[in-house]
């Protein structure tokens, strides 16, 4: 099988492509979510045809709008680089995530100084230009900076968004689109509905209970707003115990009072932050496939990844 399709910053593939002709090789892409992920690459200074190596650039707010300009001299390459932008972004539909070089004035996507016309840093929240673009053509789409994949919550989360997403884009979007694929999407994310937020699950259940209210890709829109909000959210030790609770409650034949005891400790202990997820997780699957419950079989809150990724072992 191919992999999931995600952009990724050129530079971190470990391609030569920075201003200085470096890179920033990130081995956890190459070595670990390469296995899962078909990345598709891009380096917008490059392709906008700026050259490598090349001189800095940096962003300038002028009365007029953001400029992208080099740190030192007049060259403005803010023309160059919407252009490139204008014409690849239709290419990216088809993208499930994106992977960015942080602090880059073009890839950055959060936190990046911006400089007045004098070249001074009056500010820190910009977002590279190339970056602002992707996420205003796309905002549905999971969008994570590299360095921001070494916490392990926000590693797992932007990892689950993507499979989710992938599953919205192969089974529910176009001419997939259907009351039933629409609403078989929602059986098997339900739970993990519940657990990133309570209030979203609250509300998009009844928004499926009459698909006739509106017409069906208004529904399906508003519903994949909703939902792809609520997976941005972290998922606290209270949710996750509340949606294992839920899940045991299907799983009473399968558990007998030992085995029953032993879940709740685990539980417990995952509470108490003593074990990761992956443990009382792990007895919920043994049960599951003792005595399958063909709910559960759906659920894609018990397997939202690939075990081998070890999501679980960290959070």
């Amino acid at each position: 099988m191919s992999g999931i399709p995600v952009g990724i910053s050129t530079c971190l593939l470990g391609k030569e492509v920075r201003h200085d002709g470096g890179h920033k090789h990130s081995r956890y892409c190459t070595e670990v979510l390469s296995r899962h992920f078909d990345f598709r690459p891009i380096c917008p200074e490059l392709e906008a045809g700026l050259g490598v190596p090349r001189p800095a650039i940096h962003l300038r707010e002028y009365p007029e709008g953001m400029r992208l300009t080099e740190t030192k001299g007049t060259a403005d390459h803010t023309g160059a680089m919407q252009d490139f932008t204008s014409g690849i972004m239709p290419e990216l539909a088809n993208l499930r995530g994106y992977i960015l070089m942080a602090k880059s004035p073009s890839c950055g996507m959060a936190r990046i100084k911006v400089h007045n016309p004098e070249g001074q840093v009056v500010r820190r929240d910009g977002q590279g230009m190339f970056a602002d673009a992707l996420m205003r053509a796309y905002p549905l789409m999971p969008v994570e900076e590299e360095g921001r994949l070494n916490d392990d919550a926000l590693r797992e989360n932007f990892i689950e968004r993507v499979f989710a997403y992938d599953d919205w884009m192969q089974n529910v979007v176009g001419e997939n689109l259907t009351a039933k694929a629409l609403i078989e999407f929602h059986t098997r994310h339900k739970f993990q509905l519940l657990a990133h937020s309570e209030k979203i699950y609250r509300q998009l259940g009844p928004m499926l209970s009459d698909l006739k209210s509106d017409a069906l890709e208004t529904i399906a829109n508003r519903y994949i707003q909703g939902f792809m909000e609520a997976m941005t959210r972290k998922v606290s030790r209270g949710s996750h115990i509340n949606v294992m609770q839920h899940l045991m409650g299907y799983l009473r034949d399968a558990m007998e009072g030992e085995d029953r005891k032993v879940l709740i400790e685990q539980i417990e202990a995952y509470g108490r932050g003593e074990v990761p997820l992956i443990v009382p997780m792990t007895l919920l699957r043994m049960a599951q496939r003792r005595e399958p419950a063909d709910y559960l079989l759906l659920q894609q809150y018990l397997n939202p990844y690939p075990d081998e990724l070890g999501l679980r072992n960290k959070v």
